[in-house]
């Protein structure tokens, strides 16, 4: 998420954020050689299932590009807590199709973790700097810009979140369906598939095509070497979560998820101590107090959702 941030500000000023994810999309492209060799049984499911699948992975990306949008006229702490709605439309959505229930105590832990997460993103003064990171699995980004009272109700925000929100619990359900019914890897294959099919359609449209050249020509070296050891980063964290679908109800996976924001604050700690050229956090007693209150949050509620 530091990284995001890092190529977001270096990068992307200039272009629209939707570039990034081409990157994204074709990470999984690369790996799809490498899964078949290890799963031949990919091309096994129907067609349908196929299709669906794919659909899993082009909502993923598309949950992503609605949540940079967002990020490009709000500050990272107004956007942050809207993504708290996914574990809520998690719940609904795998109780109507799965028929997973929540026992009292994995609810309240849920909720604890989510309340951790919207204490963290809790902004109280009235001008500060936007808060380090953001992710592409909910945690806030860094925006570039300071943060300022805003009044009233933001529809536009509201209504791409949300979006953003649905389109994550939907492709979390997608996925939880066919990896437990079909295979783990053949469906992370087709997943892969659609994110690869949304980041050619990106491509497809000639002012994301120049900005995607420009970007590459100008940086070359420093944009692939440090993208793709964010890419691996993500990689990595998003195969963990997606194959802890297959262990646990999607509304507490999403909701445990939720800690990204906790670990993003501890990193950032380290870059403003260590490297404050690549991010900055905010150090004063009340944001460590903040950032305490929600560590404890989060910390009882993954002890008793996972106990």
């Amino acid at each position: 998420m530091h990284l995001d941030k890092y190529l977001v500000e270096r990068f992307f000023k200039q272009s629209n954020v939707a570039v990034l994810l081409v990157f994204t999309a074709f990470i999984g492209v690369l790996l799809l050689p490498f899964i078949w060799f290890y799963e031949p049984s990919v091309t096994a499911p129907a067609i349908g299932s196929i299709a669906l699948i794919v659909l899993s992975g082009i909502l993923y990306m598309g949950a992503m590009l609605l949540y940079l949008q967002a990020l490009q006229s709000e500050e990272a702490s107004v956007v942050a807590p809207f993504f708290q709605a996914s574990p809520l439309f998690g719940y609904v959505l795998a109780y109507f199709v799965l028929g997973e229930t929540l026992s009292a105590r994995q609810m309240a832990g849920g909720a604890m973790i989510i309340v951790g997460a919207l204490i963290v993103s809790i902004r109280f003064a009235p001008s500060l700097p936007a808060a380090a990171g953001g992710g592409r699995d909910g945690a806030p980004r860094d925006a570039g810009v300071a943060a300022t009272p805003g009044r009233g109700f933001k529809a536009r925000l509201a209504i791409l979140m949300l979006a953003c929100g649905f389109a994550l619990a939907l492709s979390g359900l997608i996925f939880k369906i066919f990896a437990i019914e079909v295979e783990f890897w053949t469906t992370t294959f087709w997943m892969f598939v659609g994110e690869g099919i949304f980041g050619v359609a990106l491509l497809l449209i000639t002012s994301y095509r120049r900005q995607f050249v420009a970007v590459l020509r100008a940086n070359t070296v420093a944009l692939l070497s440090i993208n793709a050891s964010n890419e691996l980063i993500n990689l990595g964290g998003g195969l963990g979560s997606r194959y802890a679908l297959m262990f646990a109800p999607l509304s507490i996976v999403q909701a445990i998820g939720s800690t990204t924001t906790l670990f993003v604050f501890a990193f950032g700690i380290l870059l403003s101590v260590l490297g404050p050229g690549f991010g900055r956090e905010t150090l004063s007693r009340r944001e460590l107090a903040q950032k305490g209150i929600a560590a404890v949050f989060v910390t009882l509620g993954v002890a008793l959702v996972t106990h």
